[in-house]
């Protein structure tokens, strides 16, 4: 690899980084009192797909440990965000869906900050970013490939 394409990518990940890091802090900042975007996330996730998850389907799609996507369904869990129940197959395993009230937590969450994102997008322009998303995409194929 020559040395200008290893500053490209080192400049590259810094600027995705940095952005990842923003991005977090401006949607935490926007959610509802006591959810965190872990929270926001497994939401979003069960509502798109419309099924239940296994604990370790929802680790793997999110990259986390299964202890670490347990503590975050424990918490929604006691939110009543989530229900949780067992394989009736197999005892060892588990299923999670999400209820109405994690419905609603999660449409809130959305109104609370899809402004602030949107800003950013106005403020950008549609057109530039819907070009970066194809390049963003494959960046994050790419990712997932080497992981």
């Amino acid at each position: 690899m020559s040395d200008a394409n290893d500053k490209l990518a080192a400049a590259l990940f810094s600027e995705v980084f940095m952005t990842d890091q923003l991005a977090r802090l401006m949607v935490s900042h926007a959610l509802p009192k006591g959810m965190q975007i872990s929270h926001f996330s497994v939401l979003n996730h069960l509502s798109y797909i419309g099924e239940e998850r296994s604990p370790a389907q929802l680790a793997a799609t999110f990259h986390v440990t299964r202890g670490a996507m347990t503590n975050t369904l424990a918490k929604l869990e006691w939110a009543g965000h989530v229900h949780i129940r067992p394989d009736w197959d197999d005892a060892r395993r588990k299923f999670v869906s999400i209820s109405p009230s994690g419905r609603a937590a999660r449409d809130a969450a959305m109104v609370a900050f899809m402004p602030v994102i949107a800003d950013v997008v106005r403020s950008i322009g549609s057109e530039r970013v819907r070009s970066m998303l194809p390049v963003l995409r494959e960046l994050r194929a790419r990712l997932e490939e080497a992981s």
